[in-house]
């Protein structure tokens, strides 16, 4: 359904596939600034790590509503107007905690709000710039598997590097200062996809389906969760890699930094941290020279083994080199999860319902992991460490075998 064929006067042009990658690498960039900047602000206000926690997870929240809805947004109104459109009110919300520090005070309630404002214009943006990938591949007369895979790994990058550049304004021009660069990113972004020259493969298939398409009212708005309850190899899919992320994320987030926090190593947590990093971006941008040499079933039992085989040695808490191998082989695997389920829903999804189907995975994606988080601090707090991480892998494990059974797998590749 996504079709690969060029534009118009027959001439491929790599041009939109630059522009939107590189509104990709702003906007990750930009985010990855604001989610470090944000709870150090709130530190400097308050000096209570408490309320940077809460910050974090009530901005996490808007998501699980905006998501779905964004999904709707891109099917009715277009992908480039609402990539725009979110990146600009993006720019706009981090550009509040200046203007309003310097005119009134940024005070805890205030962070709060702003916070949430800007977390609810996000999933938009991301999944607008996702569902214009097929566009972009049309454009360059370009296979849109490898472009899957180079976006989730341009977006991987940008992840990285955020937060380097985070801790360098602040220590340079301080933390409240420091959001006029992610304001800058988001303009640039926005800028990048307008200049963008393709079709709307989507709006396209909205207008030949005419007028009773079910595109508006609650119809609409649940098509997404109807089509992967409908599906269900897609449904498959979906489930594994939210159960993949709530397991992976808080092995990076909780279960790592509570181990090496023990040991007052923070070199270590970063040496192992930079592993999984680096290994999920090779995966990501790997996921196009599998996708040409491999069945979709076999990449899907790749991924599920991969990281099954890396959690269970560094569930033992194993020496550095030990845990920062496994951390790379589980970053490989997990990064072709995601251009994997995008490459499902452009073959499976019709193009004017697939930001619909995006936007509710990337709720599912939302509410899972920190989920997953609390459960598994609550567990660390408990019964120890090294006793939860051992279930955790364990947990993995018995999920992995039956994925692996199930028949849904083999399915994928119809």
């Amino acid at each position: 359904m996504t079709g690969t064929a060029g534009p118009e006067d027959g001439r491929a042009r790599i041009g939109p596939v630059l522009l939107l990658q590189g509104a990709n690498l702003a906007s990750g960039v930009g985010n990855a600034v604001v989610l470090l900047t944000i709870p150090w602000l709130v530190l400097e206000r308050t000096g209570s790590p408490a309320s940077a926690g809460l910050v974090a997870a009530v901005s996490a929240l808007p998501a699980l509503v905006a998501a779905p809805v964004a999904g709707w947004l891109v099917d009715r109104f277009g992908r480039k107007r609402v990539s725009v459109a979110s990146d600009l009110l993006s720019a706009l919300s981090v550009a509040a905690f200046p203007l309003v520090a310097l005119a009134w005070e940024l005070t805890f309630p205030v962070i709060l709000v702003l916070a949430v404002l800007g977390a609810t214009f996000d999933p938009a943006g991301y999944t607008a710039r996702r569902a214009l990938i097929p566009d972009a591949a049309a454009a360059a007369r370009r296979p849109v598997d490898p472009l899957n895979g180079v976006h989730e790994g341009v977006f991987a990058v940008g992840w990285t590097l955020g937060p380097l550049v985070g801790a360098a304004l602040i220590a340079t021009v301080g933390s409240v200062a420091s959001f006029w660069a992610p304001f800058g990113l988001f303009l640039l972004a926005a800028a990048l996809v307008a200049a963008m020259r393709v079709s709307d493969a989507g709006q396209e298939a909205r207008a030949a389906a005419g007028p009773d398409s079910a595109d508006s009212g609650w119809a609409g708005l649940a098509r997404g969760i109807t089509i992967i309850l409908g599906d269900r190899p897609l449904r498959a899919v979906t489930i594994a890699v939210v159960v993949l992320a709530a397991i992976y994320l808080p092995t990076e987030a909780v279960l790592l930094p509570t181990h090496f926090e023990r040991l007052d190593e923070p070199g270590s947590l970063g040496v192992v941290i930079a592993a999984i990093s680096a290994g999920s971006m090779i995966g990501a941008f790997g996921y196009g020279w599998l996708a040409v040499r491999l069945r979709t079933s076999t990449i899907a039992r790749l991924v599920l083994a991969g990281v099954g085989l890396s959690i269970v040695p560094m569930s033992f808490l194993p020496p550095l080199p030990v845990l920062a191998a496994g951390g790379f082989v589980l970053g490989l695997s997990w990064g072709p999860a995601n251009p994997l389920m995008t490459s499902l829903v452009q073959r499976r999804v019709a193009p004017d319902e697939q930001g619909r189907v995006f936007g509710v995975q990337l709720s599912a994606f939302s509410a899972a992991p920190p989920l997953a988080m609390l459960l598994v601090g609550a567990a660390v707090e408990q019964v120890g460490l090294r006793p939860t991480y051992l279930a955790l892998g364990g947990v993995f494990v018995l999920f992995t075998v039956l994925a692996l059974l199930a028949p849904h797998v083999r399915e994928l590749d119809g």
